[in-house]
């Protein structure tokens, strides 16, 4: 259960912004005639208020692919100064959304993140708070059917925020005897071998293989003072662009299944979104593919993007009220990290 595999199994059921956002804002596709595609996004802001300048909130609720479809997301400047852009962490449990929102004295915003063990509810992609490092990606997992006896060592992709409130997307790499994480901006084709250790030494070797001339693809310290990771990286360059190939997150075409999913990206205007969205909830929320999750970040503005854990686990609080319906039975799912948002100098 310690695996990624597992866990998509689990929370999944899967096998092995602009800038001057509008009132209404409006997504359409080429066939909107013939599979009402189109999203007309509403400005849910005062519903959740108050929020700081800057901060909005939208919904839709509706038809879309020809299924019914429910979603939100959130938009706001890390440059602003207004907010603090953290993550939580818990060791060796977990806590619902609303628990870290009471934990930390109820942010603005709270959301799940990152892949995790429900074994030892550990997280799987890497977390850095402030600075710190505060959990590590798995970057051996075992090989299944014919590729039993064998190990995958993917990289892991993550979206990270610098001093400046400048963000990036890259795929990363964890060492526990190192305090820093390093990246590459490009993806790493999977590495299968027989090892059951995969080192700085080999990750680095493993990303001088392709030299490019307009950005660096060799692994790299990334100075960053908040990074999530999650994938497959959904958006690059502002076009669709699903690394799962790379990243080894979803077996099969399961990339291809609907389901609740949550979503960050941004803009080139560097706008950050937070995107969620429901499923599993008949008649009202089918979920979306990851294909339509890039689709719908692409539309947003988003220049690059990456999947988060979905499923149960997909829960969005603002102000401390949820946003979609959680899809577990129970309500909102206990995960062990949480991204909070949080007004610079309240406590």
């Amino acid at each position: 259960m310690s695996n990624i595999f597992l866990k998509a199994l689990t929370g999944l059921l899967f096998f092995p912004f602009t800038a001057n956002a509008q009132d209404v804002s409006s997504i359409t596709s080429d066939t909107d005639s013939q599979n009402n595609s189109s999203i007309n996004w509403q400005n849910r802001t005062s519903d959740f208020g108050p929020l700081p300048p800057g901060m909005d909130v939208y919904s839709f609720e509706g038809m879309y692919q020809n299924k019914p479809f429910r979603a939100f997301y959130v938009i706001a400047d890390p440059r602003s100064g207004i907010l603090q852009i953290e993550h939580d962490t818990t060791q060796n449990r977990r806590l619902s959304p609303a628990g870290f929102y009471e934990k930390n004295n109820h942010p603005v915003l709270v959301v799940n993140t990152s892949f995790f063990s429900f074994k030892d509810n550990l997280n799987l992609n890497i977390i850095v708070n402030r600075g710190r490092l505060l959990a590590y990606n798995q970057h051996t997992i075992a090989g299944r059917g014919v590729d039993s006896g064998l190990y995958y060592h993917p990289f892991v992709s993550a979206l990270g925020i610098n001093k400046k409130g400048e963000m990036d997307v890259a795929w990363t790499f964890t060492a526990k005897n190192k305090r820093k994480p390093y990246a590459t901006q490009w993806a790493p084709p999977l590495i299968k071998d027989s090892s059951t250790t995969f080192l700085l030494t080999n990750a680095k070797s493993s990303t001088t293989i392709v030299n490019h001339s307009s950005f660096s693809t060799q692994l790299h310290r990334w100075k960053m003072q908040t990074v999530i990771g999650g994938g497959p990286v959904l958006v690059q360059n502002s076009t669709i662009n699903i690394t799962n190939n790379q990243e080894r997150k979803f077996a099969g075409n399961a990339i291809n299944d609907a389901h609740p999913r949550t979503a960050i990206g941004y803009t080139k205007e560097g706008k950050l979104i937070v995107l969620v969205i429901e499923g599993r909830n008949p008649g009202i929320a089918a979920g979306a593919t990851l294909t339509e999750t890039a689709a719908i970040l692409v539309q947003l503005g988003c220049m690059e993007a990456l999947n988060l854990d979905g499923g149960g686990s997909s829960c969005m609080l603002v102000n401390g009220k949820e946003t979609i319906r959680p899809s577990d039975k129970e309500g909102q799912r206990a995960v062990p990290a949480a991204m909070v948002w949080k007004v610079k100098g309240e406590k």
